[in-house]
């Protein structure tokens, strides 16, 4: 069972700048994106701050988000990454399992990665993990590196979006035609 504590998991500057984002699609009626929540059971509390310092996640955790974007199911999953090499490890068979499944759906199922060190943003649909996830599934690499991936998928913050999705969005969906 995986252990949580509050010092270690405390929002990182990706999610802030997602949820940001999410309540601006929201005010304009663009989209209806929520953060899932990780339910948790508390184990030892804070008695003068009230506030949880060590817990067990109660179940695997698939997505970090959730919604739909003009009538569009939408899920993704918010990934950081300091170095040009991203490790598989990082991501869970499980959720790659929910993703192939909302795709098969006719969702929208995709990984946001932030370079870090670059200050870049990545959008890597479901199909395109696949490439990646098959190959090391079939004994290759157990990463991708920062120079195979496409181009076209990196994007920056735009017009009060600091992570505008949505046209990385329209951007797949034109290529699935």
């Amino acid at each position: 069972m995986a252990t949580w504590n509050s010092r270690g998991l405390r929002g990182s500057l990706l999610e802030e700048m997602i949820n940001m984002t999410n309540e601006k699609y929201r005010e304009g009626g663009l989209a209806l994106i929520q953060k899932v929540p990780t339910p948790i059971t508390p184990i030892t509390i804070d008695k003068d701050t009230r506030h949880i310092t060590l817990a067990y996640f109660d179940q695997k955790s698939t997505v970090d988000y959730i919604g739909a974007v003009q009538g569009i199911p939408v899920c993704f999953d918010a990934k950081e990454c300091a170095v040009d090499t991203f490790s598989l490890q990082n991501i869970h068979p499980h959720q790659v399992a929910f993703m192939r499944d909302f795709d098969r759906q006719s969702g929208i199922a995709f990984f946001l990665i932030y370079y870090t060190s670059r200050d870049k943003m990545y959008y890597m649909g479901i199909r395109e993990l696949n490439v990646f996830w098959d190959r090391m599934v079939n004994g290759g690499r157990k990463s991708f590196r920062f120079d195979e991936l496409n181009e076209a998928h990196f994007f920056t913050a735009k017009g009060g979006q600091m992570v505008p999705y949505l046209d990385m969005i329209q951007l797949e969906l034109n290529e699935r035609g």
